[in-house]
């Protein structure tokens, strides 16, 4: 069992008119086997909090804390957050030139796990994973996002998540730039992942058709920097019904 905790969380972000405060005391908890959608319009600060809890270095917190079963995530480098269970899939993946996709993955993996995989059993499992969200095997071979379209893009994130098998994974607008079938074999993986470790998820998104295939647990309305309300799933049929006017005029008011 394990549980990411967000206390009160603040954090800005350096601009040529000086720090921008982004993050005004974010407050959230996910813990194994539960969904967290987090939703609100754009510039609300939704991929901010993803990127702070990655640990990108643009952002600076300014106050609260971020734990991971009980460990201090904000003293962790980026790559002791990978290593201790915490997974990022980008709203837009970079392209590394001169990498492949396979060396790519099992340098990740082997970071992860703490030795590297014997190749014939990484070889198939390999296989197996690209097989499982319909990626074509050829792509083991490519650069690492050079050249590849959206939705490839995104699967590979996929791909990723499922090798890596994290305790807790941040999904940072993976439905955007989708198409309809692109959305469903990339949900199709997420679920297969959830099914398979039982590791807790939050989904940050701007539209609620992403959760027609990823159900969640606890629905989110994130503005102005933090949330401002919280329930079950219905709370994305309110969204998808009314829009997100009436949570922003909360926080403008406030």
């Amino acid at each position: 069992m394990s549980s990411l905790v967000i206390s009160n969380l603040h954090a800005q972000v350096e601009t040529d008119l000086g720090p921008k405060d982004i993050l005004r005391g974010v407050d959230l908890t996910v813990d194994s086997g539960r969904t967290h959608a987090v939703m609100g319009p754009n510039g609300s600060g939704k991929s901010t909090l993803a990127y702070v809890i990655a640990g990108h270095p643009r952002y600076i917190v300014t106050a609260g804390s971020i734990t991971l079963d009980g460990e201090d995530v904000l003293s962790m480098t980026v790559d002791q957050r990978a290593r201790a269970g915490l997974f990022l899939a980008m709203q837009y993946p970079v392209e590394v030139p001169g990498v492949s996709v396979a060396n790519f993955l099992r340098t990740s993996v082997t970071a992860v796990r703490g030795e590297a995989p014997k190749l014939r059993t990484w070889i198939k499992e390999l296989k197996e994973a690209m097989a499982a969200i319909s990626m074509d095997p050829s792509f083991a071979e490519r650069n690492l996002n050079e050249g590849f379209s959206g939705g490839e893009k995104k699967r590979l994130e996929i791909l990723q998540l499922s090798m890596l098998r994290p305790k807790i994974a941040i999904l940072d607008e993976t439905d955007s730039g989708l198409d309809v079938d692109a959305l469903r074999v990339v949900s199709e993986g997420v679920n297969r992942f959830r099914e398979e470790t039982g590791a807790g998820t939050l989904l940050i998104t701007h539209y609620t058709r992403i959760l027609r295939y990823i159900a969640a647990d606890v629905v989110h309305v994130f503005s102005d920097g933090r949330i401002v309300e919280t329930g079950g799933p219905e709370l994305a049929d309110v969204l998808e019904a009314d829009g997100y006017e009436r949570f922003t005029s909360v926080t403008r008011s406030a």
